[in-house]
């Protein structure tokens, strides 16, 4: 048995940090009911690149969902909405601050309608403070939350991360807000309010950073790939390739040096400790990487491995998908689809022994599940 089977969720969300949340809620065997507009529905089932004309920014977080299209400005419609709220435990929506209240489904007017209901609003900025009316997308609280100051190399302009991962930061925040409001619900029996925004779910992420700041007063610079507190924990250069190093402690840095046949480096005086190679940066680098060139970057992997250094090497996507571990981990899936056939998306991380993640359902074309809702909740057909 799924870990969430029975429950359910209407979800109000579209883009990226709402849909993902809800995707791995319906992954663990929550039923997830997406409301869609008419006509256009998500924004991203119109992003480039497709599959036959599929988006694949919408396949890639749209499994295990229901895909209901109503109009929430048309009163019958509203009213059907209302009537699927009534019935189910958790809703999540990324709506502009203040959009639902203006359609009659803000938290309070939803937990009248159901006062178990946990209802959760991810945002840019959160529902309260002077930003709260702001919209927010990944790319602005990148840059407001000072990670793109701290992103790129030091004489580089800013730098964006090259993935949304604010989107995903909130995403995760929200799924652990939801889920400690159901466990309280089985306390009190009534559910709350779950306020998620990206500013401050990036922010949480920064603490090495802010930890700096608090400390010296000052803010960090960006160092490209090297790390503000340790050396060397960086990429380096290799005879065909980067490789990247992780000497985190000083038994990693004596067998560093064993592995590379460069024993000397342990007892020389600029490199005797943590703080001295911090200190001696950029004559580390070049040591090691005088050493690193006499080697391939297999070559040089197996043997930092033999000596249990951390070790690794800057890869294509390509090329980390197909590592063996990818399969062993089932972190690529092949789903069937009933347009494109088999397609894959990316598993579940969140691995559970005795209930692990399934998908049930394939994204789903726009209105899809309309009428079989609908019906199932003793409310009239819609042909869309």
């Amino acid at each position: 048995m799924s870990v969430l089977q029975g429950l359910r969720v209407i979800d109000l969300t579209r883009v990226l940090a709402g849909p993902f949340c809800t995707m791995m809620l319906g992954d663990m065997g929550a039923e997830v009911i997406k409301i869609e507009e008419p006509g256009q529905g998500d924004e991203t089932r119109g992003w480039a690149p497709f599959i036959d004309g599929w988006s694949t920014y919408f396949l890639g977080v749209n499994r295990n969902k229901k895909s209901v299209v109503l109009d929430l400005k048309d009163p019958q419609d509203a009213d059907a909405l209302r009537r699927l709220i009534a019935k189910a435990d958790v809703l999540v929506e990324n709506f502009k601050p203040g959009s639902l209240a203006n359609l009659g489904f803000s938290y309070s007017d939803v937990s009248r309608l159901n006062p178990r209901i946990v209802y959760c609003s991810i945002s840019g900025y959160g529902q309260t403070g002077p930003r709260a009316g702001l919209s927010g997308y990944d790319v602005i609280i990148q840059g407001e939350s000072g990670l793109m100051d701290v992103t790129g190399q030091p004489d580089g302009p800013p730098t964006r991360v090259g993935i949304a991962i604010t989107d995903y930061f909130a995403g995760f925040y929200a799924i652990q807000g939801i889920l400690l409001a159901l466990i309280e619900r089985q306390q009190t029996g009534h559910g709350q309010y779950v306020d998620i925004a990206l500013f401050d779910s990036l922010l949480s992420a920064l603490s090495l950073p802010v930890g700096i700041h608090f400390a010296t007063g000052q803010s960090p610079q960006r160092m490209g790939n090297d790390h503000p507190s340790i050396a060397p924990y960086e990429t380096l250069r290799a005879r065909n390739g980067f490789i990247i190093v992780a000497a985190g402690n000083p038994r990693l840095w004596t067998q560093l040096c064993i592995a590379i046949g460069a024993e000397h480096l342990v007892d020389d005086p600029r490199f005797e400790n943590n703080t001295e190679r911090l200190r001696h940066r950029t004559e580390l680098k070049r040591e090691l990487e005088t050493r690193f060139q006499q080697f391939t970057l297999d070559e040089l992997i197996k043997r930092l491995q033999a000596h249990n250094v951390p070790c690794g090497q800057v890869r294509s996507i390509a090329d980390a998908l197909a590592d063996p571990q990818v399969a062993a981990r089932e972190m690529v899936i092949a789903i069937e689809h009933p347009d494109l056939g088999t397609i894959n998306n990316l598993g579940n991380p969140v691995k559970l022994s005795a209930s692990p993640a399934e998908v049930r359902l394939p994204p789903p074309r726009l209105g899809e599940h309309t009428d079989e809702v609908l019906k199932e909740f003793g409310l009239p057909s819609k042909l869309r």
